[in-house]
């Protein structure tokens, strides 16, 4: 039985899902957290797909043992391919992606009729995000882009220098001559580069989709929905990797912008 003390689980195959966790502590400063990084076994992108799955029911059954009141997939390639699994194995556990938490969230702004995606090589060459949008709205126009020099440059802590901006205009460029009119980040290390992006669209009309902070309102209003919203003043933060946990406390401490404790290792498989 879920109570209201119960935390929150959030998993990613390594860092990149801190920004959704920051996000979630932002929006619901009270709720306790679970984050479980695979670091022993990241990236996933590069893993077939039966590959991911196992290792994702493997974290995922590590939450569960936890006792956690809701699961966040904040890893985009986790999303594409395990997510109905994970909803089956989690119930009645409430189950939320990112991937269908920014689609959401571009589906429901105003103007939605061109979309723009950016990503890494596998979530871009999945085609899961113009696959979520088309199904709700066979009428939009999806433009997707590959930018997989943007993780090793925020896990490098260079996310406002002269080298990420050269490297932001030239993967922009393929938005040069359409009319989009959102920007989805496919990847959670992408909101670390939000401001610079903003900068390089030059047109403030065009709605960056942030999945860190769209997943992180649908988890509060799915917490409301049922009751379970925390209300306590001292919350924790635990974090769980399967390896190299200096590396991750050094990293989790730029994503977090602050001082992160409880980094204890935890191997699964």
């Amino acid at each position: 039985m879920k109570n209201r003390s119960s935390s929150i689980g959030i998993f990613d195959s390594g860092v990149g899902g801190l920004t959704v966790a920051k996000a979630v502590q932002n929006t619901l400063p009270h709720e306790n957290i679970i984050y479980f990084g695979d670091t022993a076994r990241v990236p996933y992108g590069i893993k077939s797909e039966e590959t991911v799955r196992k290792y994702a029911l493997q974290i995922v059954g590590f939450l569960l043992e936890k006792n956690v009141k809701m699961i966040l997939i904040a890893c985009n390639t986790v999303s594409a391919s395990a997510r109905e699994e994970i909803e089956k194995i989690a119930a009645p556990v409430p189950v939320l992606d990112v991937i269908t938490s920014g689609v959401d969230a571009a589906l429901k702004a105003n103007n939605h009729a061109f979309i723009g995606v950016i990503g890494t090589l596998a979530t871009i060459g999945s085609n899961a995000y113009e696959k979520a949008i088309t199904a709700q709205n066979s009428g939009v126009n999806v433009i997707s882009k590959a930018c997989p020099l943007l993780v090793p440059l925020a896990e490098e802590g260079w996310v406002d220098n002269e080298i990420a901006r050269q490297v932001i205009h030239q993967y922009l460029q393929s938005f040069a001559q359409t009319d989009i009119d959102n920007l989805i980040l496919g990847c959670t290390h992408y909101p670390l580069f939000k401001k610079m992006l903003r900068e390089e669209l030059h047109d403030p009309s065009i709605h960056i989709i942030d999945s860190a902070t769209t997943i992180a309102n649908a988890s509060k209003q799915q917490l409301k929905r049922q009751n379970l919203l925390n209300n306590t003043q001292n919350p924790i933060f635990n974090c769980y990797v399967s390896d190299r946990p200096q590396r991750f406390q050094e990293l989790a401490e730029r994503f977090m912008d602050k001082r992160i404790e409880n980094v204890i290792i935890e191997k699964l498989g």
